[in-house]
C-alpha cells in the first residue's frame, strides 16, 4: 500500500526533526526558561501536525473502506447476475 509508506516517512520525519531540535538545544546559547518555552512550543506544535495528521489518516482510510464496499457490492451484484443468466 502506497498510503502506509507516505504514513511512514512522516513519522520517520517527524522523529529526526525532533532528535534535530534536541541536538540543536544541547548547543543554542539560551537560557533555562528560554529553552523551556521554545520545547514546550515545539511540542505543541508537534502533537497538533502529529493530530492533523491522524486525521487525514482516518478520513483516507474512510474513504478506502467506503469503495471497497461499494465495489464489493458491484461484484455480489454482477455475480448474480451472472448466476441467473446462467441458470435461467
Amino acid at each position: 500500500m502506497p498510503h502506509h509508506d507516505n504514513g511512514s516517512k512522516l513519522i520517520w520525519f517527524l522523529t529526526g526533526a525532533a532528535i534535530g531540535a534536541a541536538i540543536a538545544l544541547l548547543y543554542a546559547p539560551q537560557s533555562g526558561v528560554q529553552t523551556r518555552r521554545y520545547l514546550r512550543k515545539k511540542t505543541e506544535e508537534g502533537k497538533e501536525a502529529l493530530a492533523d495528521t491522524g486525521k487525514e489518516l482516518l478520513e483516507k482510510g474512510k474513504e478506502y473502506y467506503e469503495r471497497g464496499r461499494q465495489l464489493a457490492e458491484e461484484a455480489g451484484e454482477l455475480l448474480e447476475r451472472g448466476r441467473k443468466m446462467v441458470t435461467g
